[in-house]
């Protein structure tokens, strides 16, 4: 039977310790799963997550992941078993005839660059997008349906806010173009919501944390995959900011359980917190916590901010800790901390 991750030793050792942890899976087995974003990080580790559950457990989940390019699913996929592939453009109405229970909507612009290049096509794909999956949920009559959003949502909190909550949100400017992508994901919220009340589509909103892990590709481009980089290459860590701004973060798998906790236990309508309440760090302490980490490539951080730092499209300073109290009331528990989060996502990127 082939394996999940043949090639990455740390990704197929956390695939095997969460199919043997206390998330639900086996409410799944027998049932049919439709991924969207399918070859993005989340999507991919879900997927495999499942397909690795399936060739222990004997679950017979069936899983189609609904894909962008072939070539690269293939890439991704293998060979493994248990897995359809279906092709087609998110915004358009989705082609397949079998049935589907549950749905998991992770297609999304991710790149910050890409928020200030194609403002508007990151809107229209959330929005378009979205709809043509809700469209797809109404008429297969699903079980449930996570919609994967994201702490971009609470825009930026106020000095004292302390601990953010589902219900509590900052500031956005909305004639900024790099909030593209956080009002985007405010509406589609909205609109889930809506088809929820008006058609009856079981949504629950799962609100991430910045999430990584084993499986982040060696070329990421976001902050995290930058100093895991400089970790391996031993390279000094440069930040573009003074590195001020406080977030919390959470573990792939950590993310993939609490996904499925809030398909099968979350209530319709609702947004859950996925993070780990004990991550939250500034970008700075985040490059140091890294160069204390990995002594032995004798990293350091510097500080050299650009003259046209706008072009990055970096968000505003500000400081986020998410609350993730109510997920934790549906069962869940995050596991990895911030230590190991970096030493397994640099031992993963090494492979590659």
């Amino acid at each position: 039977m082939l394996l999940e991750s043949p090639n990455d030793k740390v990704l197929q050792q956390d695939f095997d310790e969460i199919v043997e942890s206390a998330t639900p899976f086996h409410e799944l087995s027998g049932k049919k799963i439709f991924v969207t974003g399918a070859t993005g990080l989340i999507g991919s580790q879900f997927i495999k997550t499942l397909a690795c559950y399936n060739r222990k457990k004997n679950a017979d989940i069936k899983i189609i992941a609904f894909v962008r390019s072939e070539e690269k699913a293939k890439k991704v996929f293998g060979n493994i078993p248990g897995i359809t592939i279906v092709k087609g453009n998110i915004s358009d109405k989705i082609d397949y005839s079998g049935d589907v229970d549950y749905i998991i909507h992770g297609a999304s612009a991710t790149s910050s660059k890409f928020f200030v290049e194609c403002p508007v096509e990151t809107i229209k794909t959330a929005i378009d997008g979205t709809v043509s999956v809700l469209e797809f949920a109404k008429e297969k009559n699903v079980k449930g349906f996570v919609y994967l959003s994201s702490l971009e949502v609470y825009g930026t909190p106020l000095e004292n806010a302390g601990m953010i909550t589902e219900n509590d949100y900052g500031y956005i400017d909305q004639l900024n173009i790099r909030s593209s992508y956080s009002e985007g994901k405010r509406m589609v919220e909205c609109l889930c919501c809506s088809y929820a009340s008006e058609y009856g589509i079981p949504v629950k909103i799962a609100r991430l944390s910045q999430t990584f892990g084993a499986g982040v590709e060696y070329n990421d481009g976001r902050v995290f995959a930058e100093f895991a980089r400089c970790a391996i290459e031993k390279k000094d860590i440069v930040l573009h900011t003074q590195g001020n701004t406080v977030r919390s973060y959470c573990y792939t798998t950590d993310a993939v359980s609490a996904i499925t906790y809030i398909l099968l236990k979350g209530n319709t309508g609702e947004a859950y917190n996925i993070t780990n309440m004990n991550t939250a760090c500034s970008i700075k302490e985040m490059a140091q916590l890294v160069c204390n980490t990995f002594k032995d490539a004798q990293i350091s951080v510097k500080i050299d901010i650009p003259e046209n730092i706008a072009s990055f499209g970096y968000n505003p300073e500000m400081i986020i800790r998410l609350d993730s109290t109510k997920l934790e009331q549906l069962g869940w528990k995050a596991e990895i901390h911030l230590e190991e989060m970096f030493r397994r996502l640099v031992a993963s990127m090494k492979k590659q």
